[in-house]
């Protein structure tokens, strides 16, 4: 009897996550993880392949730098260039393959160690034009940007984030550790319909749970807004914090900025 003959490869990918219902497949919508399927079919033909994705983004996320682990079975990639080439050619608009390599059969895109940076982009104090809406998320009410900003420090090291955690289980992991936290003016990201001022919370960690950076930003616009106080979101990382977040942030604002395996 002859075995398939495995070959191993990470892509890295961009998309514009705001008309998918999210990374994964799910019967009857638009996902990511669909649209990346249908092509590599389309273009691998009988080739048998499958996909698997480094994490989940939510309906309406987008991704910078998002990654993926190609299995081909019995017909390995020759040239790299005309396989991302072909690709490209053939995905929708609104993602882009970045590169790809070659890797052995002990790694593993889910297990394996990996930093990921998230970037939520937003303004506040005005209605923007309304092609910021897939990658802006706008607070029509002014903010204290600069109370925001001490409170996103406060996320920094490692917490309990059992109050960051969209219905939170009894039994989840909820020590995590927040390796950098900091809200900066946005120049990142630009165009000439932006507004002449945005700001971006940028949030890199090694694993984050249903919801988190979308919760910990919600938190942050309440700070801004005056209904909460630093004190409030220092109770709520304390292993004892029996709050729970209310406030999920827009999704259309969240943007998976980088993933690096260690």
């Amino acid at each position: 009897m002859a075995f398939d003959k495995r070959y191993y490869y990470l892509i890295k990918l961009q998309y514009l996550g705001y008309r998918f219902h999210g990374w994964q497949k799910q019967p009857d919508v638009k996902t990511i993880h669909l649209m990346i399927d249908r092509t590599l079919k389309f273009i691998l033909k009988d080739i048998k392949f499958k996909t698997l994705g480094a994490g989940r983004t939510d309906a309406m996320v987008s991704a910078n730098e998002a990654a993926l682990e190609l299995f081909i079975y019995n017909a390995p990639i020759k040239d790299f260039d005309e396989f991302l080439a072909l690709f490209n050619h053939n995905l929708p608009q609104d993602i882009r393959a970045l590169s790809i390599k070659e890797v052995d059969k002990n790694f593993n895109i889910i297990q394996d160690s990996k930093i990921k940076e998230y970037h939520y982009v937003f303004s506040e104090g005005q209605k923007n034009h309304p092609f910021c809406a897939p990658i802006l998320t706008t607070i029509l009410e002014p903010l204290d940007v600069e109370l925001m900003k001490k409170g996103a420090l406060l996320f920094k090291g490692t917490h309990y984030f059992k109050s960051y955690c969209y219905k939170a289980t009894a039994t989840g992991e909820f020590v995590r550790t927040i390796e950098d936290c900091e809200l900066t003016e946005n120049t990142d990201y630009t165009a000439n319909f932006f507004p002449e001022k945005s700001y971006v919370l940028k949030v890199k960690g090694k694993g984050f749970m249903r919801n988190q950076i979308r919760l910990m930003f919600g938190v942050l616009i309440k700070l801004g807004r005056g209904e909460v106080d630093l004190d409030y979101i220092k109770t709520s990382l304390s292993n004892d914090s029996t709050e729970v977040m209310d406030y999920i942030a827009p999704a259309s604002g969240l943007i998976l900025h980088a993933i690096d395996f260690e």
